[in-house]
């Protein structure tokens, strides 16, 4: 999915170092996530850069932190 500069304004996207580091995770990881569906990425630019919602990336560490309570 190809996001415009417009859409990028309105929705808070990190760049995959900022995704990753919020996280506490390595680059790599994250785009072995986003390849298996585990955390995907919207793609954007000619050269499919990643970029993450902060909502997702919120949720998701939500998300994990009451999977790791049980």
């Amino acid at each position: 999915m190809v996001v415009s500069e417009y859409m990028e304004e309105e929705i808070k996207l990190l760049r995959i170092k900022e995704a990753a580091e919020m996280l506490g995770i390595s680059t790599e990881t994250l785009r072995r996530w986003d390849r298996e569906g585990k955390l995907p990425a919207i793609r954007v630019s000619e050269r499919g850069d990643r970029r993450y919602k902060l909502e997702d990336l919120k949720r998701f560490i939500d998300k994990n932190k009451t999977k790791n309570r049980k």
